[in-house]
């Protein structure tokens, strides 16, 4: 080895005695944090959120650039994502709402504003079917359908959840995509009971529901791709899981100050403490 790299014998040994730097023992100390978190949260952060995990929140100070350099050479990498790929189906004759959110995501208040879409995921049983309801504020979700149609059904049930759950007052608008069951008698007969006022995306544009189309794609990311169902059952449960033991309470948001959904919430209603 030491005629190969062109290095002395002696060299080589002294090398070997020589105690390790300060900084290296450090950063093999630091690499023991960064694996924790990592595998944590599921091989789901990369170096932002896990930067900001140690920094932030379990105060062990170090700047996001050594972090990067450290799973870099460790080979630490976060699950990578896949294409955004269309799924809405617009083709119908049902009347449909105006643009009413026109991409205005920054909302001051919780409640004020929903976001909604739906999904597919593959089981070995057949498709099963999610329809999510967002708040806008906190990006948490406050209603949640799964059902093995892709009826009208699965939005109503997702938001009077969401109604249920959260006690909306009037004049909350309830942004979607123009697929058919946003559309529906029924669903338009909810959103009037309750005086919430509709909105929907334009034709074939993705960038206006944006936020939900967000949360469905990390659903696919982080939990969907990763896994093989075998029942319809078997993915309730652990998509249930996801959202409401890991997507809301504890996955650090960037747009949210890298808090959860819920804690983003927490802070926003405290009483603001007096300037002395």
């Amino acid at each position: 080895m030491c005629r190969a790299l062109e290095v002395s014998r002696s060299g080589y040994y002294a090398f070997k005695k020589r105690p390790k730097s300060q900084y290296r023992i450090e950063n093999e100390k630091l690499l023991i944090e960064i694996r924790r978190v990592y595998w944590e949260n599921n091989k789901n952060y990369g170096s932002p959120r896990i930067w900001n995990q140690l920094n932030n929140v379990e105060c062990i100070r170090c700047s996001e650039n050594r972090v990067a350099r450290i799973m870099r050479a460790d080979g630490i990498v976060a699950i990578q994502k896949r294409k955004f790929r269309v799924t809405t189906d617009s083709k119908h004759d049902y009347p449909v709402w105006p643009n009413v959110l026109c991409r205005n995501f920054t909302i001051e208040r919780p409640n004020a504003v929903w976001v909604s879409d739906i999904t597919y995921i593959w089981t070995f049983e057949g498709w099963l079917y999610l329809a999510a309801v967002l708040d806008l504020f906190s990006r948490g979700v406050v209603g949640l359908a799964m059902d093995k149609t892709i009826a009208e059904t699965l939005v109503l049930q997702a938001m009077k959840q969401a109604i249920f759950r959260r006690n909306p007052a009037k004049g909350l608008i309830l942004h979607s995509d123009r697929g058919s069951q946003y559309a529906g008698n029924n669903f338009k007969a909810l959103l009037a009971q309750n005086e919430f006022v509709g909105s929907m995306s334009k034709k074939g544009d993705c960038w206006d529901n944006a936020v939900a189309e967000s949360f469905i794609h990390t659903l696919k990311v982080e939990l969907i791709h990763r896994m093989k169902f075998k029942t319809r059952d078997e993915a309730k449960i652990k998509i249930f899981e996801y959202v409401e033991m890991y997507y809301n309470r504890k996955r650090a948001h960037s747009t949210l100050r890298f808090l959860s959904p819920f804690d983003y919430e927490r802070q926003a209603i405290l009483p603001k403490q007096p300037v002395h």
